[in-house]
C-alpha cells in the first residue's frame, strides 16, 4: 500500500512507496536516503519549499511502465540488483571521472572556476565507496539473502548507515568544488562532461542509498 500522501510522513517512507515521489525530491535537492527519516514538512521548512506544493508535484509525477516499487520484491532480488546495478555502475564510472576531472584541472589550472582538488576528492571517495560496498557483497548482503534479521543484522546495518551519512557529506562536498555542478560559459567539453557524469552520479548514489537505507535495511531490521 501506498505511503499515506500528507506533509508529516517522512520522505523516506514516501520514496519507497511512491516511486515518483524521488523524481520530485531529486528535482527540488530533498536529501530523502541519508536523511530520509525526516518529515516533508520539516523537510520542506529547511529548504524554503512548499510542503503541500510537493505534495501536488508527486500527486501528478507519471510513474514510468517500468518502475519497479522494490518494496514488494524479495530481499534477495533488491541485493542482486543493488549489486548488479549501483555496485557496478560506480566501479564502471568514477575512474572516467577522475580522470576528466585531472585533465580539466590540468589543462585550466589557473582559469576561474577551475575545480582545484577534484580529482584528489573523487579518487578518495572512489576508496571509501569500495570498501564499504565490499563490506555489503561479503557481508551484510549474504546474511539479508540468509533470512537474517532483526538483532543479527543490527550492528552491520548501523555501520553501513553511518558510512552512508558520509558519502552524503562527500556529495556536498563535490557540489562545492563545482560551483553546484554548473560549467562556466568558457568550459571545454572534457569539462561539462565531466559535470554531466557527476550529477548522474549524485542521482544514482541517492537512488541506491535510499533502497538501500529505507528498503533493504529498513525490511531486515525489522524482527521476523
Amino acid at each position: 500500500m501506498a505511503a499515506a500522501m500528507n506533509q508529516s510522513t517522512t520522505l523516506g517512507d514516501l520514496a519507497r512507496e511512491n516511486p515518483g515521489a524521488t523524481r520530485v525530491f531529486l528535482r527540488h535537492r530533498l536529501d530523502f536516503c541519508c536523511r530520509g527519516q525526516r518529515s516533508l514538512a520539516e523537510a520542506c521548512t529547511t529548504a524554503g519549499l512548499d510542503a503541500a506544493a510537493i505534495l501536488r508535484e508527486i500527486a501528478d509525477e507519471q510513474v514510468s511502465h517500468d518502475a519497479t516499487t522494490w518494496e514488494t520484491k524479495p530481499q534477495h532480488e533488491l541485493a542482486d540488483h543493488i549489486e548488479a546495478h549501483y555496485h557496478a555502475g560506480l566501479r564502471r564510472d568514477l575512474p572516467g571521472l577522475i580522470d576528466a576531472a585531472r585533465k580539466v584541472e590540468r589543462v585550466h589550472a589557473g582559469k576561474p572556476a577551475v575545480p582545484a582538488g577534484l580529482a584528489d576528492t573523487l579518487d578518495a571517495f572512489a576508496g571509501e565507496l569500495e570498501l564499504h560496498m565490499s563490506k555489503e557483497e561479503r557481508v551484510l548482503f549474504p546474511m539479508i539473502r540468509r533470512g537474517a534479521r532483526g538483532a543479527q543484522v543490527y550492528m552491520p546495518v548501523r555501520v553501513m548507515e553511518g558510512e552512508h551519512q558520509t558519502h552524503g557529506d562527500q556529495l556536498a562536498r563535490i557540489r562545492e568544488l563545482t560551483g553546484d555542478l554548473v560549467a562556466p560559459a568558457h568550459a571545454c567539453a572534457t569539462w561539462r562532461g565531466l559535470y554531466a557524469g557527476l550529477a548522474t552520479l549524485e542521482t544514482e548514489l541517492m537512488q541506491h542509498i535510499h533502497l538501500e537505507n529505507n528498503v533493504l535495511f529498513l525490511r531486515a531490521s525489522r524482527e521476523g
